[in-house]
């Protein structure tokens, strides 16, 4: 059992680590949690004495396995309530994150358990994240980012790099969701702005956009 601070520092660890693919720094993880980094280091040192990570001043930090154990059932929380609410209670996709921010840190596995066999075991949320399973596995989509394709390449809008929401509003004012076909029409020399087609519309993106969209081919 941790608390929900120490829930909140895991998952964060995690999100960074699956990101940036290395140790993280402790500037890093307070830009993440809005938190002082003396406040971080104290935390770190909690959370190492426990197992749960590896710390040294100045080489960063790493989820331990028991530690990437207790992140993932955060993890799993987090993305099937989120998949509840919208797909459930009609929430927009923009609208979930913050409750279940709160929802995430309910101690009843019972009740998680039942949450997923009611959903029918969903594998992904509703930005298009992997949901873990019980046993931690997630299962992986091959994706390449949109900045990636060339005129004429085409593919289905997968998951996103950013999810949040001010980005998803973003996206509800362009009319783009996921699993929406993606053409790419044209791209602009001047700044690498891109022109798409969807089913319904064509529209101009910037490169910073377009950069948070993964396409699966």
């Amino acid at each position: 059992m941790f608390s929900q601070a120490e829930e909140n520092y895991l998952k964060a660890i995690y999100a960074l680590e699956e990101k940036l693919q290395k140790n993280i720094s402790t500037n890093i993880l307070a830009s993440k949690t809005q938190t002082k980094a003396s406040s971080v280091t104290d935390m770190l040192k909690k959370l190492a004495i426990k197992q749960l990570i590896t710390y040294k001043k100045y080489q960063g930090v790493q989820l331990t396995k028991t530690g990437k154990d207790a992140a993932l059932i955060v993890v799993r929380k987090h993305r099937l309530w989120e998949y509840f609410l919208v797909n459930k209670l009609n929430y927009g996709w923009d609208e979930v994150h913050d409750i279940a921010e709160q929802l995430e840190h309910i101690k009843s596995e019972t009740l998680i358990d039942r949450l997923e066999k009611f959903l029918k075991s969903p594998k992904f949320d509703p930005h298009g994240d992997p949901i873990p399973d019980k046993d931690g596995k997630i299962m992986r989509i091959k994706t390449v980012n949109l900045l990636e394709l060339k005129v004429g390449q085409k593919g289905v809008l997968d998951n996103l790099k950013d999810s949040s929401d001010e980005f998803l509003k973003y996206l509800n004012k362009k009319n783009l969701a996921l699993r929406d076909r993606i053409k790419v029409i044209d791209i602009e020399p001047f700044d690498n702005s891109i022109h798409i087609e969807t089913k319904t519309h064509q529209l101009v993106i910037s490169k910073k956009v377009a950069g948070n969209l993964n396409i699966k081919i």
